[in-house]
């Protein structure tokens, strides 16, 4: 996930150095022995992405239609390990037109190459009402995220995205120089574990909450999305819509509640 590379420190005066960078390359992901998308990521967790992907994006409309999630092995040397083959059950229903987007994805914002804006607001159920999560529990978060960023360590290049259950454990941390890459690793881990619907959960972003992350957050009935910095007005939009809690700028005792925070328990009450 990460890669040495020499630099010069120092406004580029200094002797020649090692430092890591954090890897991107991309994935082309096929539907048995349809391409589908190609996407920049970092490597690691490729099967969890590709299943998150195709499951947040509505390819697939069964998860439990997943049978096998490996590497294709009948690629030239150069593609090695970047092309992933997802195998479903005989019959299984897809739909493949809410991948069309001109065949890339880019690392930086899943969104950018589709069609229109319109392409992205597909509906979704309203998440339920239940869910309620302590104000410190809330709290906690950010720390125990932040704790468990070992490559963001070694180079300062990587979004993550994690997966809190309601008493503030984490369950799964993903990393990638696409934070819409790092959510879908998590949602593919929850699919593939056999944790889906998140619908008691909460998911933390180390960055800023941008439409697709609620997005995806949404179509994985997530009640309760939190991050570190700001909230987009289309996040704000879709998680009213979606009845979501969205919590940005959650940094020790400070937090900004954009909606949902009947879901916030404060004193115990």
């Amino acid at each position: 996930m990460s890669r040495i590379v020499e630099v010069q420190r120092g406004g580029g005066e200094g002797a020649l150095v090692e430092d890591r960078v954090a890897v991107e390359e991309p994935l082309e992901i096929r539907v048995g022995t349809e391409p589908v998308v190609v996407t920049m990521r970092t490597p690691g967790h490729d099967g969890e992405l590709a299943v998150g992907l195709l499951t947040t994006e509505g390819v697939l409309k069964d998860v439990g239609d997943v049978v096998s999630v490996k590497h294709c092995e009948a690629v030239e040397a150069a593609s090695a390990g970047n092309v992933l083959v997802v195998e479903l059950k005989r019959g299984a229903a897809v739909d493949l037109a809410p991948v069309r987007r001109g065949f890339y994805v880019s690392s930086s914002c899943g969104v950018c190459g589709k069609a229109s804006i319109e392409q992205v607001r597909w509906s979704a159920e309203p998440v339920s009402d239940g869910f309620v999560l302590d104000v410190d529990v809330l709290r906690s978060l950010p720390g125990k995220l932040r704790s468990e960023q070992k490559v963001f360590d070694q180079t300062g290049g990587l979004h993550a995205a994690g997966l809190f259950d309601g008493d503030g454990a984490l369950l799964c941390l993903r990393e990638d120089v696409g934070r819409h890459n790092a959510v879908d690793k998590v949602i593919g881990w929850s699919v593939l574990a056999g944790r889906w619907p998140l619908d008691d959960h909460v998911l933390m972003v180390s960055g800023r909450s941008s439409f697709e992350i609620l997005q995806k957050a949404l179509k994985a009935r997530v009640p309760v999305v939190a991050a570190v910095s700001a909230a987009s007005s289309l996040a704000v939009e879709l998680a009213e819509a979606g009845n979501q809690t969205l919590v940005g700028f959650l940094r020790g005792e400070e937090m900004t509640v954009y909606c949902g925070g009947e879901r916030i328990r404060h004193g115990g009450t």
